[in-house]
């Protein structure tokens, strides 16, 4: 495994497994399909909003986890630029010192969003 496809393997695990995963609960929630009790409340007053509603609900959640997730990796990279106290490995390759920014992996059309996400980037609004 070279750098690249190790710093890929990394955006895909939290594309698929973070991003996508939290936008799924939400896209559930939303339908009402959870049936722990302790979502119970949330699903039922949910379904007193209307569509337009929830997309907006949709887009400040998708904005605020790629905000997130943007975030984190950010200190990644300045942890490691300047502390050198964290390292992420994939198969022994430190992902954080082979890239030249994680947060910057997010983006274009080559990005993690686009090549990991099925839910693409978010385009609608400057980040």
């Amino acid at each position: 495994m070279n750098e690249r496809e190790a710093i890929d393997k990394f955006g895909e695990l939290l594309m698929t497994d973070l991003r996508d995963r939290t936008i799924d609960f939400f896209e559930l929630l939303v339908k009402g399909h959870w049936k722990a009790p302790k979502l119970q409340q949330l699903q039922h007053e949910m379904q007193s909003f209307d569509d337009k509603q929830i997309e907006l609900f949709r887009r400040a959640l998708i904005r605020s986890l790629d905000s997130g997730i943007h975030d984190f990796l950010f200190k990644l990279q300045e942890q490691a630029d300047f502390n050198n106290e964290i390292e992420i490995k994939v198969q022994g390759i430190n992902i954080i010192q082979a890239s030249d920014g994680l947060h910057g992996e997010l983006f274009t059309e080559d990005g993690w969003f686009a090549n990991f996400s099925k839910y693409g980037e978010n385009n609608k609004e400057e980040f």
